[in-house]
């Protein structure tokens, strides 16, 4: 199992996940899930949408919240980087930050988060290792 985070080029652009025998970049689009919808919004901003004040089913609300990486200017760009969010927001109620409905919230950190404040930009992850859930990913 091998996951590529994305390599930079010379002029040290990051790009993201290209699979094998492809030429194209793998792209994702922006999913926001707002509380009360049954479907989720794609590629589309909760506030280009004009909710953006309705909350997320996962806002970035904790310190580790996971979330995908993209162009500012394109929601449908993220590939292979993600994000952690490195501040506790205490005083942010969720559906209330810059993140929530703008970027993809796709997860938690639930144990070890103490050691993201040892991650640093450029930092390679070695192996990763799926404890639960295996049976959902497609190949």
């Amino acid at each position: 199992f091998v996951v590529q985070l994305g390599d930079r080029d010379p002029e040290g652009d990051v790009h993201g996940y290209v699979p094998p025998g492809k030429k194209q970049e793998r792209t994702v689009p922006l999913e926001v899930f707002l509380v009360g919808d049954k479907e989720p919004l794609y590629g589309i901003t909760s506030e280009d949408e004009g909710r953006g004040a309705t909350s997320t089913v996962l806002p970035f609300q904790s310190y580790g919240a996971l979330g995908m990486a993209r162009s500012e200017g394109d929601p449908d760009s993220a590939s292979s980087q993600f994000f952690y969010l490195l501040f506790d927001s205490d005083l942010t109620p969720a559906g209330k930050n810059l993140l929530d409905g703008r970027y993809s919230a796709f997860g938690y950190t639930i144990e070890g988060a103490e050691l993201l404040k040892n991650v640093e930009e450029g930092d390679i992850i070695k192996s990763a290792k799926v404890i639960k859930g295996l049976e959902n990913l497609k190949r």
